[in-house]
């Protein structure tokens, strides 16, 4: 169960249809399954299904006294709206995650430890472009080890829907392509991480 003594708010950003809630919802039960505090909470654009979707997630090992981050510690950016949103809020020596694939912009801000990973790209090898999700999240955990990777696949393990258990394998593939691409092209970020 939790030991680590963390904080961490993390907001997932993109449209809807991309699978932001279950990224958000599967981390939240995750951290939940260890023992950690966690809140989610979602939020919609106008339209759902290709509007503009986000969602906070709070892992912490004491209670938690806000749900909502104004400056969060780690943003996973799905598409250049959300880049264009969430980038400025991210706070000082935190973690921007950047679906490269949809996302040419770069950030500006020399504070933050920026992963680009072409997701979109990844999820299509691995199967679907709605993996992209599954990737990102394998790249943050990889960078910001709130928990470890085999803790998500538990999680899918656990509280998948019966109607989406066939797609349990590729969801842990994508996982494991998102660290591995993070591994791969950021070396230097994770020594001076010393991960």
């Amino acid at each position: 169960m939790a030991s680590d003594q963390i904080h961490k708010a993390i907001v997932f950003a993109g449209f809807g249809g991309q699978g932001i809630m279950f990224i958000g919802q599967l981390l939240a039960y995750a951290a939940m399954d260890h023992g950690y505090h966690v809140t989610w909470i979602p939020s919609y654009g106008p339209e759902m299904r290709g509007g503009t979707a986000n969602c906070f997630v709070v892992v912490s090992s004491d209670p938690i006294g806000a749900p909502v981050a104004a400056y969060p510690d780690v943003a996973l950016i799905f598409n250049r709206p959300s880049f264009d949103k969430f980038e400025p809020l991210v706070r000082d020596g935190g973690l921007l995650v950047v679906n490269s694939s949809l996302v040419e912009q770069q950030t500006a801000r020399e504070a933050l430890d920026v992963v680009r990973v072409p997701a979109t790209k990844i999820a299509s090898a691995v199967g679907s472009e709605r993996l992209t999700n599954a990737v990102l999240l394998g790249a943050m955990l990889t960078v910001e080890p709130i928990l470890p990777i085999t803790a998500i696949n538990a999680a899918l393990q656990a509280h998948m829907p019966a109607h989406r258990r066939d797609a349990l394998a590729a969801n842990i593939d994508a996982l494991e392509r998102g660290s591995q691409h993070v591994r791969k092209q950021n070396p230097e970020l994770l020594n001076s991480l010393s991960i």
